[in-house]
């Protein structure tokens, strides 16, 4: 395994990582919408998502891979009725063939955010 940390995301804010590297694929731990300096980016829902992706973007370049290589998401909501705003900006970082996905509602994200998203990927 082979820890990935880039500065373009923001750090830890727990005993975690922001990828590990296991084989041919990056686990990229669960991003919340803050920026490289760890601060919230906005209330907005469209905002936080849009962080929340490009953070996830920054750390699958930093390990060598890219949003085109992403197998599986998951994302979390606090509020189902967002639902079509995330996949309004969800929809223009991915291109067909979608990866699979699974977005649940949650009771509540760290730093009372509205949304979080994991990405597993493969290796260029």
């Amino acid at each position: 395994m082979r820890n990935i940390n880039t500065e373009k995301s923001p750090q830890a804010i727990g005993p975690y990582s922001q990828g590990i590297i296991s084989g041919n694929l990056i686990f990229v731990s669960g991003q919340i919408p803050l920026d490289a300096k760890g601060e919230l980016v906005s209330n907005d829902i469209q905002e936080q998502t849009r962080q929340c992706l490009e953070n996830i973007s920054h750390i699958l370049k930093e390990a060598g891979s890219s949003l085109a290589k992403v197998v599986k998401a998951t994302i979390y909501i606090t509020d189902m009725e967002d639902f079509p705003r995330v996949n309004e900006v969800y929809a223009g970082f991915f291109t067909e063939p979608y990866p699979a996905r699974s977005c649940v509602e949650v009771s509540r994200l760290p730093r009372d955010v509205k949304v979080e998203i994991e990405v597993i990927a493969e290796l260029i």
